[in-house]
C-alpha cells in the first residue's frame, strides 16, 4: 500500500451571529480545521485531522511541504515506522515542535483510517477493542459565560437529550463562575456530573478563590487552569481542595505525559489525537497512564473525523474515560463535512462507528467551499 498523494486542507468557517460563545480565551468569531487526506496505489483514501492550532495555513504548509516528502512512496501500514520517520527527522531535531506534532497528528489519523478500510474492520475492532457503550459529556464549544438562568436552561436541554454530564466554562471572574456553576448543580440536582474548564485563564489566587466553592458543588474536574508549561502553578493549586485538576489537550507526545504522570498533580489526562501525536501516540499515552491508574478522556476537536477517531480510542484502551460531545451551535464542520460521527442514546452513552476506517465520509465539496480565513478565531 505505497502512499501516493497526501494533501493538507485548511478550512474555515465563520460562527453565525447568535452561536458565538464567551470563554476564558475569548469569544468565538470563527472556526478552524486541516483536513488531511493520503491516497495509496491500490486506490484507498484515508482522513484525517489535524488541530488547527490558531495557524491552520502553517499547520497544513507544514504537511504539505516536509512531511509530505517524508511520507509519499511509503508504505501506509507501516504505521509506527513512518510516526518515528517524521518525529525523527522533524519534531526530535530542529523542528517545528508542537506544530509538528499537531500536523503528525492528521496524517497518523488519515494512515488508520488507510488500514481500517484495507481490513474491512471498523478501527476500533482493529485496535483490540470493543463497541462497547461509553459515557458522554456535553461539551464542544458550549455552555460558556452568560447569565445563570440561561446557563440553566442550555443546560437542561443536553440533560433532556441524555447526557448525564456536562462541562462549565469557567474563567470569568471567580464570583461569576461560582454563581454559574451553583445554579447548574442547584437545578440539576445530584444525578448529573459537572466538570469546569477554565482555558488557562486563571491565576493561583483565582484558583485558591474558586476551590471552595468547586468542592462544595462536587465538580468533577477542574480543566486548564494554567497555561500547560506552568507545572508549578498546577503544583500548588492541587493542595488547595478536593476537585481533581485535568489537562492534555495542550501537552504533546507521550514525553509531555510522562511528564504529568511524574509530577503526580494531574490525574485526569485529556489527550488530543489531533494535537498530541495522533492515534499511534494516543495509545502510547494511555497504555502508560493505565500503569498509574489515571484515565484518559480525549479533547476532541472541531470535525466529525476527530470525534470518530476518539470514540475508536475510548473503545481500545483498558482505562477510557468520558467522550468529548461536540454541542456547539452551527458547527458546519461537523454537521456537513462528514457524515455523523456518533448519536447519544438515552442513558447519555455512545459507540464508535461500524464501518470501515474511521467510519465516516467526507464531502470534499464542503472542504472546497470554506477557504481558510486568516485571522483570530477568539477575540
Amino acid at each position: 500500500m505505497k502512499i501516493v498523494e497526501l494533501k493538507a486542507y485548511p478550512i474555515s468557517f465563520k460562527v453565525p451571529e447568535g452561536a458565538n460563545v464567551s470563554l476564558g480565551i475569548g469569544r468565538t468569531v470563527k472556526r478552524d480545521a486541516v483536513i488531511v487526506k493520503i491516497v495509496t496505489e491500490d486506490g484507498i483514501t484515508g482522513w484525517g485531522e489535524a488541530h488547527a492550532a490558531r495557524a491552520p495555513g502553517a499547520v497544513a504548509q507544514l504537511a504539505n511541504t516536509t512531511l509530505r516528502q517524508l511520507v509519499v512512496g511509503q508504505d501506509a501500514g507501516d504505521i509506527v515506522g513512518l510516526w518515528n520517520r517524521m518525529y525523527r527527522m522533524q519534531l526530535a531535531s530542529h523542528g517545528m515542535g508542537a506544530g509538528a506534532a499537531i500536523a503528525m497528528s492528521g496524517i497518523d489519523m488519515a494512515l488508520w483510517d488507510i488500514k481500517g478500510k484495507a481490513a474491512g474492520w471498523p478501527l476500533y475492532r482493529l485496535l483490540g477493542g470493543s463497541a462497547k457503550p461509553m459515557q458522554a459529556y456535553a461539551g464542544g464549544i458550549s455552555l460558556g459565560f452568560q447569565e445563570p438562568a440561561k446557563l440553566v436552561e442550555e443546560a437542561q436541554s443536553y440533560v433532556a437529550q441524555g447526557y448525564r454530564a456536562l462541562k462549565l466554562r469557567i474563567g470569568d471572574t471567580v464570583a461569576r463562575d461560582l454563581e454559574r456553576v451553583r445554579a447548574v448543580r442547584k437545578a440539576l440536582g445530584e444525578g448529573i456530573d459537572i466538570l469546569t474548564d477554565a482555558n488557562t485563564n486563571y491565576t493561583l489566587a483565582d484558583a485558591r478563590n474558586a476551590y471552595p466553592g468547586l468542592d462544595e458543588c462536587r465538580v468533577g474536574w477542574l480543566e486548564e487552569p494554567f497555561p500547560s508549561p506552568d507545572d508549578r502553578s498546577y503544583e500548588i493549586a492541587a493542595s488547595y481542595g478536593r476537585t481533581p485538576l485535568a489537562a492534555g489537550e495542550n501537552h504533546y507526545t507521550r514525553f509531555d505525559f510522562n511528564r504529568l504522570i511524574e509530577r503526580k498533580v494531574i490525574n485526569i489526562f485529556q489527550p488530543d489525537l489531533s494535537k498530541t501525536g495522533g492515534i499511534t501516540e494516543g495509545l502510547r499515552i494511555a497504555h502508560m497512564a493505565s500503569a498509574w491508574k489515571i484515565s484518559s478522556h480525549p479533547h476532541t476537536s472541531v470535525t466529525g473525523l476527530n470525534m470518530a477517531a476518539s470514540l475508536h480510542f475510548l473503545a481500545a484502551i483498558d482505562n477510557p474515560g468520558y467522550f468529548e460531545a461536540d454541542l456547539s451551535k452551527g458547527n458546519v464542520f461537523r454537521d456537513q463535512l462528514c457524515s455523523p460521527a456518533y448519536s447519544v442514546s438515552a442513558d447519555g452513552t455512545v459507540t464508535p462507528p461500524e464501518a470501515p476506517g474511521l467510519g465516516i465520509e467526507v464531502d470534499e465539496a464542503v472542504l472546497a467551499a470554506h477557504p481558510v480565513i486568516d485571522g483570530a478565531g477568539y477575540v
